[in-house]
């Protein structure tokens, strides 16, 4: 029969070789806001996250790596007969990166959703003083169309789906290999919202308001 210690070092060994074998925990930002508005116009989503890298992520940015975050949405009509039905979706890709020379950082959108890598193709540059800035407006969308107008019938139910995420699959090659069970590098959240069944009433203009009865 083996010594007791010897059974306790199996068990430890086993129980190590476990957990590097588990899939890494997301860094899950934290949600300020998520809400919907649905009016004539479409639907709008609106999301301010509290976004904060970690120190390995923040590194690779100060030696001139850059980083790409994506916010992904996607509306769907339930069916209880059948499965979801997909009513319209919506994508954009933002490249951090850091300028030693300006000490500056520079954010680029891309809302060209179905290109990849150096095939992304940017609308919008936008430079701030620090990190927490370019963060702060990384980690928020305000009034984002992620439906138009006429995709959705009044009083059918729908739900919508947004997700945000570090794109690992963006940064160079040397750095993806291994990211994968790397928590520093796996930030990621996403949330369901129950679509308004109607369209939200136009403010009522105050030239139209009732006199007052004297």
């Amino acid at each position: 029969m083996k010594p007791l210690w010897r059974w306790l070092l199996a068990a430890v060994c086993a129980l190590l070789l476990l957990l590097q074998a588990l899939p890494a925990q997301a860094r899950g930002p934290e949600v300020l806001q998520s809400s919907l508005q649905r009016s004539a116009d479409g639907l709008q989503l609106s999301v301010r996250l509290a976004l904060a890298p970690s120190p390995a992520v923040e590194d690779a940015l100060l030696k001139g790596v850059p980083i790409y975050f994506a916010w992904q949405t996607e509306v769907v009509r339930e069916r209880w007969y059948w499965t979801d039905k997909r009513i319209s979706a919506a994508a954009r890709t933002l490249r951090l990166a850091y300028q030693p020379l300006t000490r500056r950082w520079r954010v680029s959108l891309s809302t060209d959703g179905g290109a990849i890598g150096t095939g992304l193709q940017y609308a919008l540059h936008q430079n701030f003083d620090s990190l927490p800035d370019a963060l702060a407006g990384i980690s928020r969308v305000v009034n984002w169309q992620i439906a138009e107008p006429g995709r959705l019938e009044e009083g059918v139910r729908y739900q919508a789906q947004w997700r945000f995420r570090l794109d690992l699959s963006l940064l160079p090659r040397p750095f993806q290999i291994g990211m994968v069970n790397q928590p520093d590098w796996v930030i990621e959240v996403q949330r369901n919202l129950d679509v308004p069944a109607n369209n939200e009433a136009d403010p009522r203009p105050e030239s139209a308001a009732a006199p007052d009865a004297r």
